[in-house]
């Protein structure tokens, strides 16, 4: 998980934001961020795109992290990230930096992909079945994937539950080829 460079990053920020004490409030702005990349095409593309220059992307993120109020740690790591060429890795960052941090805080976390949005109740009954299933604390993060057409598709560390609409088809496509 750390071993490409947003892992690297994602280890690094981790380590001096929990010696500093700033661990919860950088993880609360990275979940931001990752809301943020989601409801925004044109960021995270922007972020992404070799048409914007290294210093324009830590311009934007600068910006991004003042109007949002995120921690200065925050904010640093934005600018380092996007000057060394990393700026559309930010989003990986994000997703590493909620695992480490729940790892540190003994919980396991669930990445759940569904076709539509869960509901709190549909969520919280989520999580007492995978905290069933695993014996440990589970958090749940959902990301929404309409491609998949119903069902949903948990990975919890290495393991992964694909009970998706779209899996099937795809099964039920190939088992046709083969007849």
């Amino acid at each position: 998980m750390t071993a490409n460079a947003a892992g690297r990053y994602a280890t690094a920020l981790f380590e001096l934001a929990k010696s500093e004490g700033a661990a919860g409030a950088v993880e609360a702005d990275l979940s931001a961020f990752q809301a943020m990349l989601g409801d925004s095409a044109e960021l995270s593309g922007a972020l992404a795109s070799p048409l914007y220059t290294a210093e324009a992307k830590a311009g934007v993120l600068a910006d991004l992290a003042k109007k949002a109020k995120f921690n200065a740690m925050t904010g640093n790591a934005f600018g380092v990230a996007a000057r060394n060429g990393r700026a559309g890795q930010l989003g990986q960052v994000a997703r590493i930096f909620a695992a480490l941090a729940a790892a540190d805080r003994g919980v396991v976390t669930a990445d759940v992909q569904t076709a539509a949005a869960l509901t709190k109740k549909q969520t919280e009954a989520l999580a007492a079945s995978l905290k069933g299933a695993f014996g440990r604390e589970i958090e749940v993060r959902t990301e929404v994937r309409p491609e998949l057409m119903g069902g949903l598709i948990v990975k919890v560390g290495s393991r992964m539950f694909d009970s998706s609409l779209r899996t099937k088809l795809d099964g039920m496509k190939t088992a046709m080829k083969e007849a």
